[in-house]
């Protein structure tokens, strides 16, 4: 049969907030019945009658109660959730909801969530001489099969408001995914990472011949970091030379930290306290958002690499 069309002129109506096409349709109603107004306006007629008397037009109910919520946890993250993450927390609440739809949600409530800034400063300095170890990732097909089989480190940066820069040296277990270890301090030093590996080591998290997979940079090259694995019998293992995705599990998570964690303090030891009060806070939400960030299956407390803690 033939296709049906709509009216020439409700074109540019179509492209309209809804309450524009009500007040359209108004104006028309004395000469158009009102039944064929809403089908050319695509609206329903009950929707037209909740804003004839005053109501909520653009939301059920239910919907409305979902928009606040998504205001709500929108806020409380200092507006550094997106679509995809509030979803999880409201599913996580037991709401029924999905990331397209929060992301409508969002749209209709003008919610944008914080980007990080494009500036960067440079974290891995491969300058060096010293021979690099070998990729083990690449060498053993799936590594990473049970926790502490292989542990991701990462650096990233911390903006002050000074204006200046702390860093944040992390380790991940690959498997489960959970932080295992990290610190902070003003430089990036050999002692950062090995501060926050010893955490991980001290954590039960790491054991003999756990793979420490990193990249090239000079301090996990250094003579003190080195003799910390061979002192734990672990094995040392390094990406390729200019190849970022070798250790993009564990740049994925930093992004992560980086984002959730505000600037802190003027000095170093005052950072490294509100960087750790901000850690404490995130605790219940950090693990939920790093599986998002990873498009993870869910884990739960009861399954096998499951749990998760912040040492």
């Amino acid at each position: 049969g033939e296709k049906r069309r709509s009216h020439p002129i409700s074109g540019a109506y179509l492209r309209q907030e809804r309450v524009v096409r009500y007040r359209f349709i108004d104006g028309e109603k004395p000469l158009f019945p009102l039944g064929l107004l809403c089908r050319v306006m695509r609206v329903s007629k009950s929707g037209y009658y909740l804003y004839a008397r005053g109501k909520s037009y653009v939301l059920s109910v239910p919907k409305a109660r979902l928009a606040e919520q998504v205001k709500e946890t929108f806020y409380l993250h200092r507006r550094r959730y997106g679509a995809r993450r509030i979803a999880a927390e409201l599913r996580a609440e037991g709401n029924c909801i999905g990331r397209a739809a929060v992301r409508t949600l969002m749209r209709r409530q003008n919610l944008r969530a914080i980007q990080p800034r494009r500036f960067v400063p440079r974290t891995t300095d491969s300058r060096h001489t010293i021979e690099p170890s070998p990729n083990l990732l690449l060498e053993l097909e799936n590594a990473a099969q049970r926790p502490r089989d292989v542990i991701v480190g990462d650096i990233t940066y911390l903006p002050l408001q000074s204006g200046k820069w702390s860093y944040l040296a992390s380790w991940q277990d690959q498997f489960s995914k959970r932080i295992v270890g990290w610190a902070v301090a003003e430089r990036m030093t050999d002692d950062l990472v090995i501060k926050a590996l010893e955490k991980a080591i001290r954590s039960g998290s790491v054991t003999g011949g756990t793979i420490i997979h990193t990249d090239r940079g000079g301090q996990y090259v250094s003579n003190n970091f080195r003799a910390l694995l061979q002192a734990h019998k672990c094995r040392q293992s390094m990406s390729r030379r200019a190849n970022c995705w070798d250790n993009g599990v564990s740049r994925k998570g930093l992004r992560v930290q980086r984002v959730e964690v505000p600037p802190g303090e003027e000095s170093g030891p005052r950072s490294r306290v509100a960087v750790g009060r901000e850690t404490e806070l995130l605790k219940p939400t950090v693990e939920r958002h790093f599986k998002v960030a990873s498009k993870l299956p869910g884990l739960n407390a009861s399954e096998p690499g499951g749990s998760f803690e912040m040492t």
